[in-house]
């Protein structure tokens, strides 16, 4: 099946490619690409600058859309902020805008979003129906997921995929993090009360095939571990896969001066559950906090 991904150098995009043998991909860079990757169709693309080329969308079945700037590389300047909106949003538009244009069209759309969208929630516990939150995040993620359903006009199939804290070998969240715990410094973020919502790159790769093949989703997906827990809890689970202690913990204040704004994200609570892609009959193969660790953790020693 002829399936078509933008942001396929990223992290979960290389995750993905390795899944599916017929690949064409759009890149700011279509050389690199073709290096990162092996053997794919790589073409050229701007996402902010106009419509995907149209030979890139032809006899496409499948669409996997994950470009994006960025979020954790550097602080939140005004400028970051209008790169992070405008690579989602503008990009997402110029994609369906080629879909438009296609005379074959793909059959389904699978969107990247992220928990972002409910914004701080505490304790409440939030799957797919759940409202809306606040912030620049939630409305980025609102305007991107609108963009994304507008293939839903053109007979395509959408499906967005709320993206989670992802936890990987090489790569995301959990790289950052690694160092400071395994030299015995690591600790939790703020009062640590806050959820976290994580999900292994195998489950968060496999909640994506399934709803590209599953024709009965379509609207919002969670893509998250069944099981969330607190920041404090991520702490020591995170602590005890590397045998380490976790004594340090960072003050809400100590974030704000070293990361500003992007420190929100880091003390944001969002209880988030899976539930479509439980109900659709998804069986996660990593559900618990402690093997998804673990397997990265050894992943990456085995890689190192």
């Amino acid at each position: 099946m002829r399936t078509l991904i933008t942001g396929a150098t990223g992290l979960v995009g290389k995750h993905l490619v390795g899944k599916i043998e017929d690949v064409v991909v759009l890149s700011r860079n279509p050389d690199e690409a073709r290096r990162r990757l092996g053997k794919v169709e790589a073409h050229a693309w701007n996402p902010e600058g106009g419509p995907a080329p149209a030979d890139a969308i032809r006899g496409v079945e499948v669409v996997f859309n994950l470009a994006g700037e960025p979020v954790f590389e550097g602080r939140w300047t005004e400028e970051k902020k209008r790169r992070i909106r405008d690579s989602r949003v503008l990009g997402t538009r110029n994609l369906v805008s080629a879909i438009a244009a296609s005379e074959s069209r793909p059959k389904v759309l699978v969107s990247a979003s992220a928990v972002g969208y409910y914004g701080d929630r505490g304790d409440e516990e939030l799957d797919e129906h759940s409202s809306a939150g606040d912030g620049f995040l939630a409305k980025l993620c609102v305007d991107w997921e609108r963009e994304a359903m507008a293939a839903e006009q053109l007979g395509v199939r959408v499906v967005c995929v709320r993206i989670g804290v992802v936890l990987a070998p090489n790569g995301g969240a959990l790289a950052t993090m690694l160092t400071p715990f395994r030299m015995g410094v690591g600790g939790r973020l703020g009062s640590g009360r806050q959820w976290m919502p994580w999900v292994h790159i195998k489950d968060l790769v496999g909640v994506m095939l399934h709803a590209s093949r599953n024709d009965s989703i379509r609207g919002p997906m969670n893509g998250v571990a069944p099981r969330p827990v607190t920041n404090a809890d991520f702490t020591r689970v995170l602590a005890n896969a590397v045998h380490r202690p976790a004594l340090l913990p960072v003050p809400r204040m100590a974030l704000r001066l070293a990361l500003g704004e992007v420190s929100d994200i880091l003390l944001t609570s969002q209880r988030v559950f899976p539930k479509v892609a439980e109900q659709s009959g998804y069986v996660f193969e990593h559900p618990s906090l402690a093997g998804a660790l673990e397997d990265v953790v050894t992943s990456k020693s085995a890689s190192a």
